[in-house]
């Protein structure tokens, strides 16, 4: 089976910005949770973490788009 080149980049460049995501998400819950809860601080934080993997992707994404 032969897989281009641009689709494993592709691929890679995604599962890597969403490892990073979930990195972002459990440190924010290892930061900002006490007895299982989180902090009104710590929603704001999960919160600007779920903006900026948006962000981030849209980003991605434009970069893929337009590359050769």
């Amino acid at each position: 089976m032969d897989i281009e080149r641009e689709t494993v980049v592709e691929a890679g460049v995604s599962f890597a910005a969403v490892l990073v995501f979930i990195a972002a998400v459990m440190g924010v819950g290892t930061t900002f949770g006490t007895n299982g809860n989180l902090s009104g601080t710590g929603g704001l934080a999960v919160l600007g973490a779920v903006a900026l993997f948006i962000v981030v992707m849209t980003l991605v994404g434009y970069w893929l788009s337009f590359r050769e």
